[in-house]
Formats: structure tokens, C-alpha cells, sequence
């Protein structure tokens, strides 16, 4: 059961990855803790992830979330936003979720931000504006 809203702890999670706080991460975590990336890749475990966000930090740097639109239903939190990886790729618009158990991340996972990813997930209203960087 969570104690603390949901979308806080999404929101606690995502500045450790902007900061690239490993040991917030860590704390965040579940046991069980699970990644899932757009293309359907899973990293499953806590030690795992911590060395798989350990090793992205070092290859990316400077890669940061921002979030325009976050809501919760029950222990899910939907995220719409975009990530910056660096100056060359600076606006890349994704949808994130994640799950909260006990105050903790139990997945993390990244969409492609689609028409039928809004759908999915149950997004039904107009598309943000996604021109503006």
C-alpha cells in the first residue's frame, strides 16, 4: 500500500535519473524492480537496473526528462513529456509509467509517444502541442 501519492514518487524517481542520483534510484526501487524500454527490452532486478542506469549515465551524460502532463490511477502513473539526450537530438516526445508499490518503483517503463500508445493507455484527450522543443 502506498502512503505517499503515487505521481510524487514518479516525480521523486525522475529527478534522481535527471540528477543521475544513483543512490536515489536505488532507494526508489523495488526488490523486484522491472525497466521496460520502447523497443521491448527488459531489465528485471534491482542490482541489474542499478548497473544498467549506472552504464546509461556514463554513455548519455547530459540525457534529461521533462514532464508536461502526469496523472495517476490507483498505483499506475502516466506520464507524457520528452526526454533531451543531447544537442543533436534535443526534443524526442515519449510516454512513460510506472508502477508504485510500498512508495517504491516497481517498473519503469518508455513508450513511443503514438496515437495508439494514447489509446492504450487510456489518453484521450486532444495531443499536447509537440512542435515546440
Amino acid at each position: 500500500m502506498n502512503q505517499r501519492d503515487p505521481k510524487l514518487i514518479a516525480l521523486l524517481f525522475n529527478e534522481c535519473i535527471n540528477n543521475r542520483d544513483i543512490q536515489g534510484l536505488t532507494q526508489l526501487m523495488t526488490e523486484d524492480y522491472i525497466l521496460i524500454l520502447r523497443d521491448g527490452q527488459v531489465v528485471a532486478g534491482k542490482d541489474a537496473n542499478v548497473k544498467s542506469w549506472t552504464q546509461f549515465f556514463e554513455m548519455c551524460p547530459v540525457y534529461k526528462n521533462t514532464f508536461d502532463r502526469i496523472e495517476s490511477r490507483a498505483n499506475q502513473v502516466i506520464i507524457l513529456g520528452h526526454a533531451y539526450w543531447n544537442e543533436k537530438q534535443p526534443y524526442d516526445p515519449g510516454i512513460w509509467t510506472a508502477r508504485i508499490e510500498g512508495d517504491r518503483v516497481a517498473e519503469w517503463r518508455l513508450y513511443d509517444d503514438t496515437a495508439n500508445n494514447r489509446a492504450d493507455l487510456g489518453l484521450v484527450e486532444s495531443k499536447l502541442n509537440r512542435d515546440m522543443p
